[in-house]
């Protein structure tokens, strides 16, 4: 039997109006409304937005990674910039973004609600002792919590969770996947293809741009946004508790999002990050994708770590004092 400690260490890994959404999560509030300019009550634009302000932030000296494509934007203000030739390429685990925003768009939940109750089938629990693929242990028969199985799949990275959520949902994984790709032309995602819900399919590619768009789409929910900020899960059952493969997580602001590495794909990291600016907390979405591929998984994670790393440090010293001088401008 495999070590479920030991394969939780191992690393391979809609549309939606565009007005102002009052998010609420996490001990605080964000102003979610596409990457356009902020407004307030009665529609007048909220300090530190505005067109000055977002051409002053994109004007940082921001220490963009030398390789593959990375694409950022503060909610409220706009984009910071792409950087990479935005052609699309494997994503690994980066898929579950999707998968779970499929899933929470289908069977909506509350903010701390367990969700729906879904029994685990017998080929979840037999991929649970993988060699080849991360997974996290359940039991066949077993019911669980929508939100457990969600944090199993986000937070440990469970390939066999994935394809579970994706049977439950449309009865076989290949619908699943139609629904993916229906959702990603809805939100504008042109440059991407789902070919399977955990990552494992080289064939499923998309860009930094695209990602982006889909991480400002999903973290509109609170839901979504609790269990991305999840910083250990345990599986009922297994005696076994998996911390999240995110390890900027809780740092420097950072909330989320999702992990993925394999060798064709690189490290590749979504994140999200808060910061006051104007007196207002401000969401940071980040995508850095095609680290050191080609490489181990352990080695382009590392560098998918510390590109996002240098970013957000970068931009929550700095941005605060560029939108300031963009309300000066």
């Amino acid at each position: 039997m495999t070590d479920f400690r030991a394969a939780a260490r191992r690393s391979l890994v809609v549309p939606l109006s565009a007005a102002l959404a009052l998010a609420t999560g996490m001990g605080t509030w964000y102003a979610l409304d596409g990457g356009g300019p902020l407004t307030g009550p009665g529609g007048a634009a909220a300090a530190g937005s505005g067109p000055g302000v977002a051409a002053v932030a994109r004007s940082l000296h921001l220490p963009w990674p030398a390789e593959g494509q990375t694409s950022v934007e503060v909610e409220g203000i706009g984009g910071l910039g792409t950087r990479g030739e935005q052609r699309p390429v494997p994503i690994a685990s980066v898929t579950k973004v999707m998968t779970a925003y499929v899933i929470l768009k289908d069977h909506p939940m509350r903010a701390g609600a367990p969700g729906a109750a879904i029994t685990a089938d017998e080929q979840a629990a037999n991929e649970s002792y993988s060699s080849v693929e991360t997974t996290a242990p359940v039991l066949a028969g077993r019911t669980y919590t929508q939100r457990r199985l969600l944090e199993l799949m986000m937070v440990p990275s469970g390939n066999n969770i994935a394809r579970l959520m994706a049977r439950w949902d449309a009865g076989g994984e290949k619908a699943f996947v139609a629904k993916m790709n229906e959702a990603a032309a809805a939100l504008g995602m042109g440059r991407t293809t789902y070919t399977g819900v955990s990552g494992m399919e080289t064939s499923t590619r998309s860009t930094s741009a695209d990602q982006l768009r889909l991480a400002r789409a999903a973290m509109k929910d609170p839901a979504f946004r609790e269990i991305v900020a999840t910083r250990t899960v345990e599986a009922p059952g297994a005696g076994v508790t998996f911390r999240n493969t995110n390890k900027l997580l809780g740092r420097n602001g950072v909330i989320g999002l999702k992990t993925g590495s394999s060798t064709p794909a690189g490290g590749n990291l979504v994140w999200a990050a808060t910061q006051e600016i104007a007196g207002a907390p401000r969401l940071i979405l980040g995508v850095v994708l095609h680290q050191r591929a080609g490489t181990t998984p352990a080695e382009g994670s590392a560098a998918a770590h510390e590109a996002s790393r240098a970013l957000i440090t970068e931009i929550r010293a700095t941005l605060p004092d560029a939108v300031g001088r963009g309300q000066g401008a």
